[in-house]
């Protein structure tokens, strides 16, 4: 289950709900649509009912996303939900459990007053002690050669709590949940001044020629219509990206894939020919179509594990060209959720799920690189059939449910 934020639109003020995926704020009352954006984290705190007391902010990393896992013999996979306190206090509760589903959350601003304590633990070690829970039920920890957090949403959740004498109380229940022997002075070391910055609404008026750009609340990646132009905004600005749509002559719906090409270090694959040879493809291919550049295809768009998997593996061992344009106009467009950077980190989950057998790539896993050449953001036509999505040219087949399941990941 995700977040809801209650925030005011940065531009009239009007109350706002956001749910904890969304990217895209467009406000019903003055019509301006902006980007939602951080440089780290979102930062939420939970509503206390402390009353007048001085409030003390405890912080939590929230981590909701897909773990992927590789041992000698499997790919496997593992949809996490978790809250994890993010400092060393004894007492203080390990989880936050359901109340961030159940309350709705407020972005911390410089303007909200109290004591903040410091994010201390680091937040790979609490993902990577989570991800125990994925290790195979054989082999333990030891036997698993990589793992990829894809999909991930990640943010800061702050726990409201007060000091009264020598105990600390939850600002939610009212309840005391440790003792402080010196009161505030134990708290001392763990405080900071600067709690980080608000989140930022970013314009999405193109950067190019100006035109207000397209894109659904999870978007990622928004597109101008005007100018044909498509863009992501990475470290703090604007990029434009390479794109390509393919043809389709039946009113499909275009889905969305990342196109990257790249080589491999550790098995050597620098062309079609050695992917083929190294996983064991059941294929021949021509000396021409062997000698091409190798390219990964990864969807850009949040699902199932299976499915997705499933889709990257089938584009990618079929290298098809999809000869097309770079014009939008009123083609039916389903939105970017997943950012070019975690597809970059799924290039090895997805060498490893092409793989025939376990015994040339799994092993290498560990010291296996890729050099990315270049990324392609790639519309390619489905038609819609009754419970599905097809891609005609293959049979490839996408349930429509599961398109619906993705965005709410």
């Amino acid at each position: 289950m995700g977040l809801l934020i209650e925030h005011g639109c940065p531009h009239c003020g009007a109350a706002l709900q956001l749910d904890e995926t969304d990217r895209i704020i467009d406000c019903p009352y003055c019509g301006i649509k902006s980007l939602l954006a951080s440089s780290d984290y979102f930062r939420y705190v939970l509503p206390d009912k402390a009353g007048d007391k001085e409030l003390i902010y405890v912080p939590y990393l929230r981590f909701k996303g897909v773990v992927y896992y590789c041992t000698n013999k499997a790919l496997g996979h593992r949809i996490i939900d978790i809250t994890h306190r993010g400092l060393d206090l004894k007492g203080i509760p390990d989880s936050l459990g359901v109340r961030p589903q159940a309350m709705k959350l407020r972005f911390v601003t410089p303007r909200l007053k109290g004591t903040f304590l410091r994010f201390s633990l680091k937040a790979t070690d609490i993902l990577m002690k989570a991800a125990t829970l994925t290790s195979p039920k054989s082999g333990g920890e030891e036997g698993v050669l990589h793992r990829a957090f894809i999909g991930e949403t990640m943010s800061i959740i702050y726990l409201p709590m007060y000091q009264e004498r020598n105990r600390l109380f939850d600002g939610i229940l009212n309840r005391p949940i440790a003792t402080l022997d010196r009161g505030m002075e134990d708290l001392a070391p763990l405080t900071i001044e600067k709690h980080g910055d608000a989140p930022e609404f970013v314009s999405t008026l193109c950067p190019n020629c100006g035109w207000k750009m397209d894109g659904e609340r999870d978007s990622v990646v928004l597109l101008c219509k005007n100018c044909n132009s498509a863009w992501e905004f990475i470290e703090e600005k604007w990029r434009r990206l390479d794109f390509s749509i393919g043809r389709g002559d039946t009113g499909p719906l275009y889905i969305p894939f990342w196109r990257i090409t790249a080589s491999v270090k550790g098995v050597e694959i620098d062309s079609f020919a050695d992917f083929v040879r190294l996983t064991n493809q059941p294929m021949i291919v021509s000396e021409e179509r062997g000698g091409k550049e190798m390219d990964f295809f990864c969807p850009a768009f949040k699902l199932r594990p299976n499915l997705f998997l499933n889709l990257a593996r089938q584009f990618t061992i079929l290298q098809m060209d999809f000869p097309g344009d770079e014009t939008f106009g009123k083609k039916r467009l389903f939105p970017i959720t997943l950012p070019q950077a975690e597809a970059i980190q799924a290039l090895k989950v997805i060498l490893a799920s092409s793989s025939v057998t376990s015994k040339t790539i799994f092993p290498n896993l560990p010291k296996i690189n890729f050099n990315v050449k270049g990324v392609n953001l790639l519309y390619i036509p489905f038609v819609e059939g009754l419970n599905e999505m097809i891609h005609e040219d293959t049979g490839m087949a996408i349930n429509k449910p599961s398109l619906g399941f993705g965005r709410s990941m």
